[in-house]
């Protein structure tokens, strides 16, 4: 199979919590309280699981700490491919907005997993 990914993928695993979804036109979810579990990161997204039901096309904001407290990263979410599996769904997800300076927590991250 081809990899067709922009940016590699590191595993991880981290848990995070969405309580609102929204979209561009205002449109928005109040108090989801979805805990979802992180298990793949990159320099373009993340991918997790959960077994709430998310819609495709919504954002949320997120915190993420990769390593230690000062490698985190304060961005945007935007679900953007849903796979059912057989106990949770795994969400596809793109970074909205990251600035590329910040992509050296991803490589302090990746050569940390190396070490």
């Amino acid at each position: 199979m081809e990899e067709k990914r922009k940016t590699k993928r590191m595993k991880v695993d981290m848990k995070l919590e969405i309580s609102n979804l929204f979209k561009q036109d205002n449109v928005m979810i109040k108090n989801i309280d979805a805990p979802i579990r992180v298990v793949n990161i990159s320099k373009g997204g993340i991918g997790f699981e959960s077994k709430a039901l998310l819609p495709v096309g919504y954002y949320f904001n997120s915190k993420i700490e990769l390593g230690d407290s000062q490698n985190t990263l304060y961005t945007v979410v935007q679900i953007v491919r849903v796979e059912k599996r057989e106990d949770s769904v795994f969400y596809g997800c793109e970074f909205i907005g990251f600035a590329p300076v910040l992509g050296y927590i991803f490589e302090e991250y990746e050569k940390s997993l190396n070490d």
